[in-house]
């Protein structure tokens, strides 16, 4: 049976609820879901809107895979969470694939929810295959 670790990255924000901030297993890495929370003030309020919150939930998802040696690219799946979906999908999509290049994009599910943590908009979180 594979070895399963859990991770908190020193530099990712403090957690709203109890959890890993990622959780490995036989190579795989999968990431806890990450919301717009500045790592360096967490208890502040969130960007106003969608493209500045998915901005910061992707900056947070590369803050716990660095803290791994991962990147983006090590990416193989997304799931992203949103409260306003038809009012935010497209902007948030625009402003997603910014982070992946064009015929590289990980496979991704996108789901309409009625509420995330601390009131975000958007959470996002990832699945990562090392070497």
């Amino acid at each position: 049976m594979a070895q399963v670790l859990h991770h908190m990255i020193p530099a990712a924000p403090t957690p709203v609820a109890p959890f890993s901030h990622a959780v490995e297993s036989d190579g795989w890495i999968y990431t806890s879901g990450q919301i717009p929370q500045d790592p360096s003030d967490p208890d502040g309020p969130m960007p106003g809107d969608i493209v500045e919150q998915t901005h910061r939930c992707m900056r947070n998802l590369v803050t716990v895979l660095e803290g791994l040696e991962l990147t983006l690219a090590d990416v193989v799946s997304t799931r992203v969470y949103l409260t306003h979906f038809y009012d935010d999908y497209d902007a948030m999509n625009a402003t997603y694939e910014s982070y992946f290049p064009v015929g590289e994009r990980p496979a991704r599910t996108c789901i309409g929810v009625t509420g995330l943590a601390r009131r975000a908009r958007v959470e996002i979180d990832m699945v990562a295959r090392k070497g």
